[in-house]
């Protein structure tokens, strides 16, 4: 039993949901966002409540079933409100600026990483040590967010690296003299 499948779902005011057989396309303040979805999936709006049912209680149906509820849930948020991921830049030297559409992130290496700007997706250093992703694509903005911590994730030792704003990164004591 699926309980985010069954659970229905809420389409806010100011948010279009018409779904296309598979295809499902979410219109709001924010922009617009079009999903394919398993044909075997049923998805249907009454009033402003949109529900996601499945054909049989096949694994494949199970599993589907929460998915497109979730994914449909995360469109009609992400253009109602917006996502949005935080990093936080800690070590000496270590920053970040914006240059037009790049955001160009100096992390220790002998050159600075330029990172493109993603269509849909905003990328804001209101200081030098902290970048805001912000987009409607919940996918995209994770995605982004993920790559620029790529560039250099927190070390165990000293901490000194990209992370996420409030993730904790387990610490190892160094060496010990004798």
């Amino acid at each position: 039993m699926s309980r985010v499948g069954l659970k229905p779902l809420e389409i806010p005011e100011g948010v279009e949901v018409k779904v296309n057989g598979e295809n499902v396309t979410v219109k709001g303040p924010k922009g617009e966002l079009t999903q394919n979805f398993h044909q075997d999936m049923t998805i249907k709006i009454e009033g402003n409540v949109l529900t996601v049912e499945r054909p049989s209680d096949n694994k494949e149906h199970r599993a589907l079933h929460g998915t497109t509820r979730s994914i449909i849930g995360n469109m009609v948020e992400g253009v109602s409100k917006g996502y949005e991921k935080s990093l936080e830049i800690i070590g000496v030297g270590y920053r970040a600026q914006k240059q037009g559409n790049k955001v160009i992130v100096n992390a220790g290496y002998s050159h600075p990483v330029e990172v493109d700007e993603v269509e849909g997706i905003e990328v804001e250093v209101p200081a030098n040590t902290k970048i805001i992703v912000k987009g409607i694509d919940k996918e995209k903005v994770g995605a982004v967010a993920a790559n620029i911590r790529a560039i250099r994730p927190p070390e165990p030792y000293k901490g000194k690296g990209i992370r996420y704003e409030g993730e904790a990164v387990r610490r190892k004591e160094g060496k010990t003299a004798k």
